[in-house]
């Protein structure tokens, strides 16, 4: 559809350079996680929002991690949710730029969050204000929700719903874009992620006469020979968007020295949810898997412990949302992709499952080739078209 007289009156109050000093600012403050500790990028987006005549508050979830809500105000029908995170992943070695400096070099802004999501909410934020000095007016509100801890365990969007859920008066989502980096690609559909440690414990004894013990790491050896036939069995039933659903072993620790008995032995392991997939359920068929090992007869005991569990989402491709951000996207200046769907996991399958809100992710960045990684940059155009479009978005769903 073509772009309106009073969306381009929204859209001609979308300032580059405001985009820009916002993300930078953003960049400039501490939130690795872990440990965590968000507290200082919250205050630098809130103190942004207040400048720019955003209602704002925040709700400690834990001692310096506060969630932060940002609202463009509008009527009492459902409102829109634009849902982002404020931890980073720990910067790391390898830069060649200050991780923490908010560069531009070449049309891009460098540092630790630029893609990975400083970048998203500073075009989220940018977009809000522009709506509200524009006169805009609203069925519903539209709410910047930047949360804590998503990269780790998600204690953050946890914390939203459950405040939500405690909150009769709260209003409700017609819709929800998650901000994080796609391309500018419109995401309908994404796995979620389960992580578990199953810890199994035997006998220390003197390697010279081994029986005398029980070795643990072989407990654990069995298992994971039954987590990979268990991820084989898994690839037959890939989905569209997104693939199958997948299990990784991913760390492995046991034993105090090669000539000793190991005594326990720990893993981590990830499953990749598919939308619908109930952790719950995969975590008792792990468990009744390993028994059906025989670990037990051999004198070990096993623990599976649930550490996180992100839910997946899928959103029909017919959708308002989804037909109105495809378009916003296109019209912003944003590339015309096809929809698609991602193979990483996001707080949005959070929201849909509480609430049965329907979600996309739609960001600028790239989580594949900029995100996690040394000298992590985003496109300023990127940010510019991601402000525009989710300016769009939010008149187009709620004038």
């Amino acid at each position: 559809m073509a772009i309106s007289s009073a969306e381009q009156r929204v859209l001609d109050l979308v300032d580059d350079a405001e985009i820009v000093a916002v993300a930078q600012a953003l960049v400039r403050a501490p939130g690795e996680n872990p440990p965590g500790g968000e507290g200082p990028t919250a205050q630098v987006l809130a103190a942004e929002a207040g400048r720019l005549g955003l209602r704002c508050r925040m709700v400690d979830v834990a001692p310096d991690r506060p969630n932060v809500s940002v609202v463009a105000d509008g009527g009492s029908e459902p409102g829109l949710l634009l849902l982002g995170h404020t931890d980073v992943v720990p910067i790391g070695d390898g830069w060649t730029v200050s991780p923490t400096g908010g560069e531009i070099r070449g049309g891009r802004l460098y540092g630790r969050g630029s893609t990975d999501m400083k970048g998203g909410l500073a075009a989220a934020l940018v977009a809000m204000a522009a709506i509200q000095r524009a006169g805009a007016r609203l069925r519903g509100p539209i709410e910047l929700a930047a949360v804590v801890d998503e990269e780790e365990n998600g204690l953050g969007a946890r914390a939203l719903i459950a405040e939500r859920a405690a909150d009769p008066a709260a209003p409700a989502y017609r819709a929800c874009v998650v901000a994080e980096p796609t391309d500018l690609q419109t995401i309908i559909a994404a796995r979620g992620a389960a992580y578990f440690r199953v810890s199994v414990t035997g006998k220390a004894a003197h390697a010279g006469n081994p029986a005398d013990g029980v070795n643990a790491i072989y407990g654990a050896a069995a298992i994971i020979g039954e987590i990979e036939r268990w991820h084989r069995q898994l690839a037959v039933d890939a989905r569209p968007l997104i693939g199958p659903a997948t299990w990784n072993v991913g760390t492995v620790r046991g034993g105090t020295g090669g000539s000793i008995v190991p005594a326990e032995c720990v893993m981590m392991v990830d499953r990749r949810l598919l939308p619908g997939d109930d952790p719950v359920q995969i975590e008792a068929e792990l468990r009744a898997r390993i028994d059906a090992l025989g670990v037990a007869a051999a004198e070990m005991s096993v623990t599976v412990e649930t550490l996180m569990a992100m839910p997946g989402f899928e959103t029909q491709p017919d959708h308002a949302l989804v037909t109105t951000a495809h378009d916003a996207i296109r019209e912003a200046g944003g590339p015309d992709l096809p929809l698609g769907g991602w193979t990483a996991a996001c707080d949005g399958g959070y929201v849909q499952r509480a609430e049965g809100t329907p979600v996309i992710v739609l960001g600028p960045g790239s989580v594949q080739t900029q995100a996690h990684r040394a000298d992590e940059s985003v496109g300023v155009a990127e940010l510019v078209t991601a402000a525009r479009a989710y300016a769009l978005i939010g008149l187009r769903l709620l004038s």
